[in-house]
């Protein structure tokens, strides 16, 4: 349950701001939101079998110090990545089939490579619990779809960004942070590399959120949608 519980989490973490959740939130303003989530719960299915079977496959073909490395270090990233936030550009628009079908294509399409499915890789590899995994992470998908839909459409607010993405971002990080110390040989990830990585990922994250247009003072209240 430790699998399903940190797959959960973290995809919810993940989820939030993320290019999938906007395009959820896209399409319940064009659609019925049961067929909007159905077809997200179809493509988020399919989409992450993918992700968890090749996370799965990962731990026969390397070291399993090595997989823990590489999750922790790909945690930190998303970190990085949920600082920079995503937007969409015209994916609610790409398709055009009957509704279902619009949304779950659209939405299996968006997923690849995002970083939820690149998590749910990650995530099968570091707990070697696949159907948890996979039970998890589309549990956390559709959890923070309906969020994101209640709060954006049915509320008319966005979620508050600065709070969603930062505390989001700080805990893939932490996250990260804590696996590279429980995996990394003390003679290479010494307390002063430790103390300048954080210092750097900090560094990082005001670059990337300069970049992104926002300042740590922005959105202090929720935004309506247009």
């Amino acid at each position: 349950m430790a699998a399903f519980w940190a797959s959960l989490i973290f995809v919810v973490l993940a989820e939030m701001g993320d290019k999938t959740q906007l395009l959820a939130m896209a399409f319940a303003t064009r659609y019925k939101t049961a067929t909007v989530l159905w077809a997200v719960f179809v493509a988020t299915a399919f989409n992450h079998a993918f992700a968890v079977a090749v996370g799965n496959y990962l731990t026969h073909i390397m070291p399993l110090q090595y997989i823990q490395v590489a999750a922790a270090a790909s945690f930190i990233l998303f970190g990085l990545w949920t600082v920079r936030g995503d937007q969409l550009e015209g994916e609610d628009k790409r398709f055009s089939f009957s509704p279902f079908w619009t949304v779950a294509i659209a939405f299996f399409v968006a997923e690849m490579g995002d970083k939820t499915q690149l998590a749910t890789v990650a995530l099968a590899a570091k707990y070697q619990s696949p159907v948890f995994v996979w039970l998890g992470t589309n549990a956390g998908m559709m959890i923070a779809d309906i969020i994101g839909i209640v709060i954006g459409i049915v509320l008319h607010k966005h979620i508050p960004e600065n709070a969603v993405k930062w505390g989001a971002a700080i805990t893939f990080m932490v996250f990260g942070m804590i696996g590279l110390h429980q995996n990394v040989p003390s003679y290479i990830l010494t307390p002063f590399v430790e103390g300048v990585t954080i210092v750097l990922l900090a560094a990082a994250c005001l670059v990337l959120w300069k970049m992104s247009g926002k300042t740590p003072e922005d959105d202090e209240e929720p935004e309506e949608v247009e």
